[in-house]
């Protein structure tokens, strides 16, 4: 049996000013199952698995933990790893 849908990683750089912006705007793309958020040196400051279930109230404390790490972080990377159907 095969697996329907296709991984797609995508990577951001991002100052941490940007950071919850981008991953809001990441969110809202609603095919994403994983993020990864490094600091400049590539040491992963936070893991997001995701679920195509996740939404409004589910976000907040997501929401909450990016915004902490951007008052920290000068510049950081997102990793993205998306689920895409294949056509």
């Amino acid at each position: 049996m095969t697996d329907s849908t296709e991984s797609k990683e995508n990577e951001f750089k991002v100052s941490g000013s940007e950071l919850l912006k981008k991953i809001k705007e990441l969110f809202h793309q609603g095919n994403i199952r994983h993020i990864i958020i490094r600091n400049e040196s590539g040491k992963t400051l936070i893991e997001l698995p995701l679920t195509m279930g996740i939404l409004g109230v589910a976000l907040i404390p997501v929401y909450a933990a990016v915004a902490a790490i951007a008052a920290l972080a000068v510049k950081c990377s997102i990793e993205v790893k998306t689920t895409q159907n294949p056509d």
